[in-house]
C-alpha cells in the first residue's frame, strides 16, 4: 500500500502525461456519470474550480449542466487564503467575477458569503482516492478543514477521471471518506464512519 505522498505524485504525473484529446474524453464521460445523479434535494452545492494547468476535471461544465437541469440549485465557490488554509465561500452567480489566484485557481473577488453549515453538497477535489472513499488531495488540508466546518450530513462528492488505488497507507482520524466519487466509468458510494 502507498502513502498519501507517492500516491499524490503518482496520480499528479499520471494526469499531467496523459494527452489534452484524453483528458476531454474522460471530462466528458464522468460529466455523462454525473447526469445520473439527482440534485433535487439539494439547495445548495459548494464546488471548486478547475486549475487547467494541471489537468484537474472540468467541473465548470458540470455545473452549466446541472444549472439546466436544476435552476433552483445554487452554487457556491471559495477564496483560499494560502497562509492559514481558511476558505471563504461565496455564492456563485451572473454577476460573480473570477480572478486566478497564484496556484492559478479562479476564485471570486467578493459577493455573497455562505456559511459551509448552510451547504447541503460539496465537491471535493481530489488527485486520487482509494476503495474505501478516502481521498488524496494536494495535501494542504484545506478541504479536511472545511468540511469539518459543514453540517454532519453534507453530502460529500469527488470527481476522479482515473480509478481507485486499493489502499492509502497513512490515513489519520481526520480523513473522511466521502460519500460518493464519480469516474469515467462508475458512481462509487461509500458510508461514512
Amino acid at each position: 500500500m502507498l502513502t498519501k505522498k507517492d500516491i499524490r505524485r503518482e496520480f499528479l504525473e499520471k494526469r499531467l502525461n496523459t494527452p489534452t484529446d484524453q483528458i476531454t474524453t474522460l471530462n466528458a464521460q464522468l460529466l455523462a456519470q454525473c447526469r445520473l445523479l439527482d440534485f433535487s434535494h439539494y439547495r445548495l452545492a459548494h464546488i471548486f474550480l478547475p486549475i487547467r494547468e494541471k489537468k484537474e476535471v472540468d467541473t465548470h461544465a458540470l455545473a452549466d449542466q446541472t444549472r439546466a437541469t436544476y435552476p433552483a440549485l445554487q452554487w457556491v465557490i471559495s477564496r483560499s487564503n494560502m497562509a492559514d488554509g481558511s476558505m471563504i465561500h461565496y455564492l456563485w452567480d451572473q454577476n460573480t467575477v473570477l480572478e486566478r489566484n497564484a496556484y492559478g485557481i479562479p476564485e471570486p473577488t467578493g459577493g455573497l458569503i455562505v456559511a459551509p453549515m448552510d451547504l447541503d453538497v460539496v465537491f471535493v477535489p481530489l488527485l486520487a482516492f482509494d476503495t474505501a472513499g478516502h481521498r488524496v488531495g494536494y495535501g494542504k488540508g484545506m478541504y479536511d478543514r472545511f468540511l469539518e466546518q459543514c453540517r454532519p450530513d453534507v453530502t460529500t462528492i469527488g470527481l476522479s477521471l482515473f480509478d481507485p488505488v486499493a489502499g492509502i497507507a497513512d490515513i489519520g482520524p481526520w480523513d473522511m471518506p466521502l460519500n460518493i466519487v464519480v469516474t469515467p466509468d462508475t458512481i462509487y458510494h461509500f458510508t461514512k464512519s
